[in-house]
């Protein structure tokens, strides 16, 4: 099934950092060598993206999993997903808390000093949020909580808000805080965090976090066609190993089974908290 040239697929992403652009650009020379036309759309946050999806400006979007949650909510949980990132499948995030403040689990949490990501962020606020009140702790009631809503309409992408609750942790302006456990572990490797000093007290149950999204309408041999290339991608070659790296794959996998069941408890913890 060859696509002709003038029925580019329009797939949106958002620009949360220079990298996209290249990421991007590899994707697209790639789909193109494979004789499936696309070509990208940027944006510059996602409710602008699910807007665009919602109202036909594109046919993919590349969504974090609360732009998910929200086209869900909005077709009655008839949209469809495509792929996702093996990474994106058992995401975790991460309760760290200073080591001087006799916190060894979340009831110690209770009159202590929390650090939230930005509001948007499933692994830095949503999740950590809602985990926390099934665990016995109100975020309202028995923590002083601290925002840092920094890059609001990126939904976490870009980890700003995450430094921030590292740094409020290492100066001593907040007591505890939550990150995902991918910023967790990259601050690690690149020796940003001391556990003598900072140590990680609790690891959330897995969930989903980004795919791609297309409506209920979607043609599904066309959604098929579309996953063909994705899914052959071979991180032998220079060009997608570098694509892949900077997006931070192994390998694009499909998005049934336990890749929808992760999102549930987002889908919750949204409703919950009233962001949908």
């Amino acid at each position: 099934m060859t696509i002709p040239a003038d029925k580019a697929l329009k797939v949106g992403a958002v620009a949360y950092d220079p990298k996209v652009i290249p990421i991007w650009d590899i994707i697209r020379d790639y789909y193109q060598q494979n004789e499936f036309p696309i070509d990208y759309v940027l944006f510059s946050n996602y409710e602008a993206q699910v807007d665009a999806l919602l109202g036909g400006f594109i046919d993919i979007a590349w969504n974090t999993n609360v732009a998910y949650v929200r086209i869900q909510e909005a077709l009655g949980g008839k949209a469809k997903v495509l792929a996702m990132r093996d990474t994106d499948i058992g995401f975790t995030s991460k309760i760290i808390a200073r080591t001087d403040k006799g916190i060894e689990s979340l009831s110690d949490l209770k009159g202590k000093r929390f650090a939230l990501g930005s509001a948007d962020s499933g692994q830095a606020a949503i999740l950590p949020y809602h985990f926390l009140k099934k665990n016995g702790v109100d975020p309202e009631k028995d923590l002083t909580l601290i925002r840092y809503n920094l890059d609001v309409g990126k939904h976490g992408d870009t980890g700003t808000s995450e430094l921030e609750v590292i740094r409020a942790l290492k100066s001593g302006e907040a007591d505890a805080g939550a990150i995902g456990e991918s910023t967790w572990i990259r601050s690690l490797e690149l020796g940003q965090l001391n556990t003598d000093e900072i140590r990680g007290i609790w690891t959330s149950p897995g969930y989903s976090h980004c795919n791609f999204t297309v409506l209920p309408d979607f043609d599904d041999a066309l959604g098929n066609r579309f996953r063909e290339p994705l899914f052959a991608m071979d991180p032998a070659v220079p060009e997608i190993r570098k694509m892949m790296e900077m997006e931070g794959l192994n390998e694009w996998v499909g998005g049934e089974g336990a890749g929808l069941a992760g999102y549930e408890v987002l889908f919750d913890a949204m409703r919950d908290q009233g962001l949908v």
